[in-house]
Protein backbone atom coordinates (compact mmCIF):
# COMPACT_ATOMS: atom_id res chain seq x y z
CA UNK A 1 0.00 0.00 0.00
CA UNK A 2 2.81 2.30 0.85
CA UNK A 3 4.32 2.24 -3.10
CA UNK A 4 1.20 3.30 -3.99
CA UNK A 5 0.41 6.51 -1.57
CA UNK A 6 3.97 6.81 -3.34
CA UNK A 7 2.08 7.96 -6.70
CA UNK A 8 2.12 11.24 -5.48
CA UNK A 9 4.11 12.73 -8.23
CA UNK A 10 4.48 12.95 -11.76
CA UNK A 11 4.01 14.41 -15.63
CA UNK A 12 6.72 14.90 -17.99
CA UNK A 13 3.89 16.37 -21.01
CA UNK A 14 3.69 19.39 -22.84
CA UNK A 15 0.99 20.77 -23.62
CA UNK A 16 -0.24 25.02 -24.22
CA UNK A 17 -1.91 26.36 -21.07
CA UNK A 18 -5.29 26.51 -20.51
CA UNK A 19 -6.01 30.22 -20.94
CA UNK A 20 -8.29 31.51 -17.27
CA UNK A 21 -7.29 28.49 -15.35
CA UNK A 22 -6.76 28.72 -11.56
CA UNK A 23 -2.72 28.81 -10.29
CA UNK A 24 -4.57 27.52 -7.27
CA UNK A 25 -6.29 23.76 -6.19
CA UNK A 26 -9.67 23.40 -6.64
CA UNK A 27 -11.68 24.40 -3.37
CA UNK A 28 -13.25 21.61 -2.02
CA UNK A 29 -12.36 19.11 -4.36
CA UNK A 30 -12.91 15.52 -3.58
CA UNK A 31 -11.45 12.81 -5.64
CA UNK A 32 -12.35 9.44 -4.84
CA UNK A 33 -10.64 6.10 -5.68
CA UNK A 34 -11.17 2.39 -5.64
CA UNK A 35 -7.91 0.62 -4.48
CA UNK A 36 -7.69 -2.64 -6.68
CA UNK A 37 -6.80 -6.33 -6.92
CA UNK A 38 -4.52 -7.40 -9.65
CA UNK A 39 -7.56 -9.44 -10.58
CA UNK A 40 -9.92 -6.38 -10.16
CA UNK A 41 -11.38 -7.15 -6.88
CA UNK A 42 -11.57 -3.87 -4.64
CA UNK A 43 -9.36 -4.12 -1.64
CA UNK A 44 -10.79 -0.60 -0.67
CA UNK A 45 -11.29 2.82 -1.31
CA UNK A 46 -8.83 6.22 -0.87
CA UNK A 47 -9.68 9.72 -1.99
CA UNK A 48 -8.21 13.09 -1.76
CA UNK A 49 -9.29 16.48 -1.06
CA UNK A 50 -8.16 20.20 -1.25
CA UNK A 51 -10.37 23.47 0.23
CA UNK A 52 -8.86 26.90 1.31
CA UNK A 53 -7.96 27.17 4.74
CA UNK A 54 -9.60 30.89 6.56
CA UNK A 55 -6.68 33.05 7.11
CA UNK A 56 -6.39 36.73 9.26
CA UNK A 57 -7.30 39.22 7.67
CA UNK A 58 -3.68 40.27 6.09
CA UNK A 59 -2.65 36.54 6.24
CA UNK A 60 -1.31 34.91 3.24
CA UNK A 61 -3.75 31.88 1.64
CA UNK A 62 -3.73 28.78 2.62
CA UNK A 63 -4.36 25.11 1.52
CA UNK A 64 -5.41 22.06 3.15
CA UNK A 65 -4.85 18.69 0.89
CA UNK A 66 -5.64 15.71 2.79
CA UNK A 67 -5.38 12.03 1.38
CA UNK A 68 -6.49 9.05 2.88
CA UNK A 69 -6.52 5.36 2.43
CA UNK A 70 -8.68 2.08 3.72
CA UNK A 71 -7.99 -1.50 2.47
CA UNK A 72 -8.26 -4.77 3.90
CA UNK A 73 -7.29 -8.20 2.93
CA UNK A 74 -8.40 -11.24 5.18
CA UNK A 75 -6.46 -10.42 8.62
CA UNK A 76 -4.63 -7.34 7.33
CA UNK A 77 -6.13 -3.40 7.27
CA UNK A 78 -4.92 -0.31 6.13
CA UNK A 79 -6.37 3.04 7.16
CA UNK A 80 -4.07 5.91 5.92
CA UNK A 81 -4.48 9.63 6.88
CA UNK A 82 -2.00 12.38 5.35
CA UNK A 83 -2.76 16.35 5.59
CA UNK A 84 -0.78 18.70 4.59
CA UNK A 85 -0.79 22.63 4.77
CA UNK A 86 0.75 24.89 1.96
CA UNK A 87 1.26 28.34 1.03
CA UNK A 88 -0.58 29.76 -2.14
CA UNK A 89 2.98 28.71 -3.84
CA UNK A 90 2.17 25.13 -2.96
CA UNK A 91 5.04 25.60 -0.50
CA UNK A 92 4.61 22.91 2.54
CA UNK A 93 4.23 24.41 5.62
CA UNK A 94 3.22 21.42 7.51
CA UNK A 95 2.63 17.58 6.39
CA UNK A 96 1.43 14.83 9.11
CA UNK A 97 0.82 11.56 8.51
CA UNK A 98 -1.27 9.21 10.47
CA UNK A 99 -1.45 5.37 9.57
CA UNK A 100 -2.40 2.46 10.26
CA UNK A 101 -0.98 -1.49 8.87
CA UNK A 102 -2.35 -4.39 10.87
CA UNK A 103 -1.18 -3.87 14.43
CA UNK A 104 1.63 -1.18 13.56
CA UNK A 105 0.69 2.39 13.89
CA UNK A 106 2.52 5.50 13.62
CA UNK A 107 2.19 9.29 13.55
CA UNK A 108 4.54 11.77 12.68
CA UNK A 109 4.56 15.68 11.89
CA UNK A 110 6.95 17.92 9.79
CA UNK A 111 6.97 21.55 10.32
CA UNK A 112 9.04 23.16 7.40
CA UNK A 113 10.27 26.81 8.40
CA UNK A 114 10.61 28.14 5.00
CA UNK A 115 12.74 31.18 6.48
CA UNK A 116 15.48 29.03 8.26
CA UNK A 117 15.92 26.34 4.95
CA UNK A 118 14.79 23.51 7.51
CA UNK A 119 12.24 21.29 8.59
CA UNK A 120 11.78 19.36 11.66
CA UNK A 121 10.32 15.85 11.90
CA UNK A 122 8.76 14.66 14.86
CA UNK A 123 7.28 11.35 15.87
CA UNK A 124 4.25 10.91 18.00
CA UNK A 125 3.40 7.49 18.06
CA UNK A 126 4.86 5.76 19.31
CA UNK A 127 5.85 7.82 21.55
CA UNK A 128 9.55 8.49 22.42
CA UNK A 129 10.12 8.34 18.51
CA UNK A 130 12.76 11.48 18.94
CA UNK A 131 12.93 14.45 16.66
CA UNK A 132 15.21 15.05 13.39
CA UNK A 133 16.17 17.95 10.96
CA UNK A 134 16.10 17.95 7.45
CA UNK A 135 17.73 20.78 4.84
CA UNK A 136 15.04 22.18 2.66
CA UNK A 137 14.82 24.23 -0.50
CA UNK A 138 12.93 27.73 -0.12
CA UNK A 139 9.83 26.36 -1.62
CA UNK A 140 9.84 23.03 -0.12
CA UNK A 141 7.14 20.36 -1.28
CA UNK A 142 5.49 17.10 0.48
CA UNK A 143 3.94 14.72 -1.43
CA UNK A 144 0.22 16.02 -1.52
CA UNK A 145 1.66 19.94 -2.30
CA UNK A 146 3.64 18.39 -4.83
CA UNK A 147 0.72 16.52 -6.77
CA UNK A 148 -1.30 19.52 -6.61
CA UNK A 149 1.68 21.78 -7.89
CA UNK A 150 2.42 19.35 -10.59
CA UNK A 151 -1.29 19.57 -11.70
CA UNK A 152 -1.06 23.42 -11.74
CA UNK A 153 2.27 23.33 -13.93
CA UNK A 154 0.68 21.20 -16.18
CA UNK A 155 -2.45 23.44 -16.78
CA UNK A 156 -0.05 26.18 -17.47
CA UNK A 157 2.34 24.37 -20.46
CA UNK A 158 5.16 24.35 -17.88
CA UNK A 159 7.43 21.44 -16.59
CA UNK A 160 7.87 20.57 -13.11
CA UNK A 161 11.50 19.42 -13.08
CA UNK A 162 12.95 15.96 -11.47
CA UNK A 163 13.27 17.48 -7.82
CA UNK A 164 13.29 16.43 -3.97
CA UNK A 165 9.44 15.32 -2.64
CA UNK A 166 9.23 15.13 1.27
CA UNK A 167 7.40 12.24 2.46
CA UNK A 168 8.64 12.30 6.04
CA UNK A 169 12.21 11.68 4.82
CA UNK A 170 12.96 13.21 1.48
CA UNK A 171 12.27 11.50 -2.02
CA UNK A 172 14.19 11.58 -5.35
CA UNK A 173 11.05 11.98 -8.05
CA UNK A 174 12.45 11.16 -11.73
CA UNK A 175 9.13 11.40 -14.39
CA UNK A 176 9.16 10.25 -18.15
CA UNK A 177 6.28 10.64 -20.56
CA UNK A 178 5.12 6.86 -22.04
CA UNK A 179 2.26 8.29 -24.22
CA UNK A 180 -1.57 8.34 -24.14
CA UNK A 181 -3.93 6.07 -24.01
CA UNK A 182 -7.81 5.99 -23.37
CA UNK A 183 -8.98 4.63 -20.21
CA UNK A 184 -12.59 4.26 -18.63
CA UNK A 185 -14.15 6.25 -15.71
CA UNK A 186 -17.05 4.55 -15.09
CA UNK A 187 -19.04 5.53 -18.62
CA UNK A 188 -16.97 7.49 -19.90
CA UNK A 189 -13.82 7.31 -22.26
CA UNK A 190 -10.98 9.76 -20.78
CA UNK A 191 -7.81 10.25 -22.67
CA UNK A 192 -5.14 10.10 -20.05
CA UNK A 193 -0.81 10.63 -20.55
CA UNK A 194 0.70 7.78 -19.07
CA UNK A 195 3.51 8.95 -16.79
CA UNK A 196 6.15 6.32 -15.73
CA UNK A 197 7.35 7.61 -12.67
CA UNK A 198 10.86 6.70 -10.31
CA UNK A 199 10.69 7.28 -7.25
CA UNK A 200 13.83 6.92 -4.55
CA UNK A 201 14.70 7.78 -0.79
CA UNK A 202 17.09 6.27 1.26
CA UNK A 203 15.87 2.94 1.78
CA UNK A 204 12.93 2.50 -0.99
CA UNK A 205 13.54 2.47 -5.10
CA UNK A 206 10.00 2.74 -6.90
CA UNK A 207 8.89 2.91 -9.94
CA UNK A 208 5.38 3.23 -11.22
CA UNK A 209 2.91 4.40 -13.98
CA UNK A 210 0.50 7.46 -13.38
CA UNK A 211 -2.48 8.46 -15.41
CA UNK A 212 -3.38 12.38 -15.77
CA UNK A 213 -6.80 13.01 -17.88
CA UNK A 214 -6.46 15.53 -20.51
CA UNK A 215 -9.01 17.81 -19.14
CA UNK A 216 -8.30 21.41 -17.36
CA UNK A 217 -8.12 19.99 -14.44
CA UNK A 218 -5.25 17.34 -14.87
CA UNK A 219 -7.13 15.14 -12.28
CA UNK A 220 -5.01 11.63 -11.72
CA UNK A 221 -7.37 8.98 -13.11
CA UNK A 222 -5.19 5.91 -12.45
CA UNK A 223 -2.17 5.02 -10.07
CA UNK A 224 -0.89 1.11 -11.43
CA UNK A 225 1.98 -0.08 -9.02
CA UNK A 226 3.87 -3.44 -10.13
CA UNK A 227 4.37 -5.44 -7.42
CA UNK A 228 5.34 -9.26 -7.15
CA UNK A 229 1.58 -10.69 -6.77
CA UNK A 230 0.62 -8.16 -9.93
CA UNK A 231 -0.50 -4.70 -10.68
CA UNK A 232 -1.69 -3.08 -7.83
CA UNK A 233 -4.06 -0.21 -9.16
CA UNK A 234 -5.83 2.96 -7.50
CA UNK A 235 -8.88 4.02 -10.32
CA UNK A 236 -11.02 7.26 -10.47
CA UNK A 237 -14.66 6.32 -9.37
CA UNK A 238 -17.39 8.11 -11.40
Amino acid sequence: MRQAVLALAVLLWFRPPVMGQSLAPEDNEALTYTVNWPSGLSLGEAQFQSKKIASPAGAPERWDLRFSLDAAIPGFTVADRFRSVATSELCSTEFERDTAHGQKSGKELTLFDLSAGRATRQTLVPQGGGKSQLSIPACPKDALAFLYYVRRELAQGRLPPPQTVFFGGPYQVRLEYAGSEKLRVGDEQVEADRITASVKGAASDVTFDIFFAQDQLRRPVLVRVPLPLGAFTMELAP
